[in-house]
């Protein structure tokens, strides 16, 4: 159906999903298999707590990631995130973005001080 009549645009709302910042590292992490809260912000890296919780928020609400909650006998319960069906269908997004980026963009130069 053309974008035209229905005003929906699947590749702008992608888009728009995916150019939020962290999403696409924390997918990235997760595709290497489930993660607690505090192993993902390390992995990662860089990310404020209450921003890194806002965007799992928002990719649950989307179905690309899924939360799971476990009882650490009497400890505070564990969050756990692993990406759903939908989510790891990223994987090629990220596999196309990374044969991109190795054959347009050169690796970053070594600083001056550490030469």
């Amino acid at each position: 159906m053309s974008t035209e009549h229905t005003g929906f645009c699947p590749v702008y709302r992608a888009i728009g999903v995916l150019q939020e910042k962290w999403v696409l590292h924390i997918v990235r992490s997760l595709l290497d298999g489930e993660k607690g809260f505090n192993e993902l912000a390390r992995a990662v890296g860089g990310c404020n707590s209450a921003t890194l919780t806002q965007r799992l928020e928002h990719l649950e609400t989307l179905q690309i990631i899924s939360k799971r909650t476990e009882d650490s006998h009497g400890k505070l319960a564990r969050s756990v995130y692993s990406l759903t069906p939908a989510g790891r269908e990223l994987q090629a997004v990220i596999d196309a973005i990374d044969t991109w980026g190795r054959v347009h963009l050169l690796p970053p130069l070594p600083d001056a001080q550490s030469a």
